[in-house]
């Protein structure tokens, strides 16, 4: 239904909860009532309280890099919490909700940020590829994941993330273009937060939209508004359900607004105004359930404090066990990616070693 309506070509966007908080109860999924919701929105702030943290702990040296997702709350909570356990979550660097409701600790992430390559190993049964911070090339991954899917004939649907810059990228036309000839169970899910890193969307494609790029690969595109939880979650369920049925990939433009810094490395002041991020405060995807939840008299001042601090105890507990577990050995950069470890690597790992012996240092152990 959302395929026919929404026509990407026509730049219309799908929306359901307001800024203002205000519902058009019409679109609102069946399954989502009250408590649902409100479950949901507890995911949204403590996604927000161990991002705030997670930004202080860099600035005070105790994390290496971040890649925030402040302002990207929805998009990243309303879209995960459609898949199953079965299903595979694919992300790039910015879906730390995303990865938290698939069963991600937020221990390991806090890890991998800390660079420890332990980050990165997660337990069997969680589905979620590790974080993947080259452009674009998880959506190869998420594509090959999907199709295995097809050739063994499970039923494990592929979600895959990317931003709005991955969309200029060859390894996201190549996966598209797989995905849409071999059909598929694909989802790829487009964070546009308005920026490739410092460069705008509008420099980066002659498209009206990202969503109408699924329409040349033969698959069907929807733009929403992603800062809105329920718009979000609606069109990830129709899309999910799709592809579970055997009909084939379709792309998600989820336009949201990156209010912090791209990563901790970035000046955001370089490129954009204080004027336009005030402007864009007032979408905050968490403000509007905020509103529309208290309008319910399901939360209040009192409880909103509660929860943030509930929820930052909890941020700051899963990072002294990540600290605890650093352990830093080179030797695990090269050895997990290849059964067999190719010569130009091995001669980088003896080079590595040789330089570690000469400066007197050493570094083994596991998280």
């Amino acid at each position: 239904m959302l395929w026919a309506e929404y026509d990407p070509l026509a730049n219309r966007r799908l929306a359901i909860l307001s800024p203002e908080g205000q519902m058009d109860e019409g679109w609102r999924p069946s399954e989502l009532d009250d408590e649902a919701l409100l479950h949901l929105y507890d995911r949204m702030v403590a996604l927000r309280q161990a991002d705030l943290l997670a930004l202080n702990l860099q600035r005070a040296g105790r994390m290496g890099t971040y890649a925030p997702t402040l302002g990207q709350e929805a998009a990243n909570i309303g879209s995960a919490a459609l898949l199953q356990a079965e299903d595979w979550l694919v992300p790039s660097f910015r879906e730390t909700g995303a990865m938290l409701l698939k069963g991600v600790s937020l221990k390991l992430i806090y890890l991998y940020w800390m660079g420890c390559e332990w980050g990165s190993h997660f337990p069997e049964e969680v589905r979620v590829l590790p974080i993947c911070a080259p452009v674009s090339t998880q959506t190869l991954h998420g594509v090959g994941l999907s199709w295995a899917a097809q050739l063994k004939g499970e039923n494990w649907v592929t979600l895959i993330y990317l931003g709005d810059g991955g969309t200029s990228k060859g390894d996201f036309h190549e996966a598209m273009n797989f995905a849409g000839t071999f059909q598929t169970p694909t989802v790829f899910f487009i964070q546009n937060n308005q920026f490739a890193i410092s460069v705008p969307r509008t420099r980066q494609t002659a498209s009206a939209t990202l969503a109408q790029k699924a329409i040349a690969y033969g698959f069907p595109g929807i733009q929403v508004d992603g800062n809105d939880l329920m718009a979000v979650y609606l069109a990830t369920r129709e899309a999910v359900a799709r592809a579970r049925a055997g009909q084939g990939p379709c792309l998600i433009e989820a336009q949201t607004y990156r209010m912090g810094p791209h990563t901790t490395a970035d000046d955001p002041t370089r490129y954009r105004s204080e004027a336009e991020l005030k402007t864009q405060e007032r979408f905050d995807p968490l403000l509007r359930v905020r509103l529309y939840l208290e309008n319910r008299g399901l939360v209040n001042p009192e409880t909103e404090a509660t929860r943030e601090a509930q929820h930052l105890k909890w941020a700051q507990e899963q990072a002294r066990e990540a600290e605890a577990a650093i352990s830093y050995n080179p030797d695990e950069i090269f050895d997990y990616h290849f059964a067999e470890l190719p010569p130009y690597l091995a001669e980088q790992k003896a080079y590595c070693q040789r330089f570690l012996a000469a400066k007197g240092e050493s570094a083994h152990g596991q998280a």
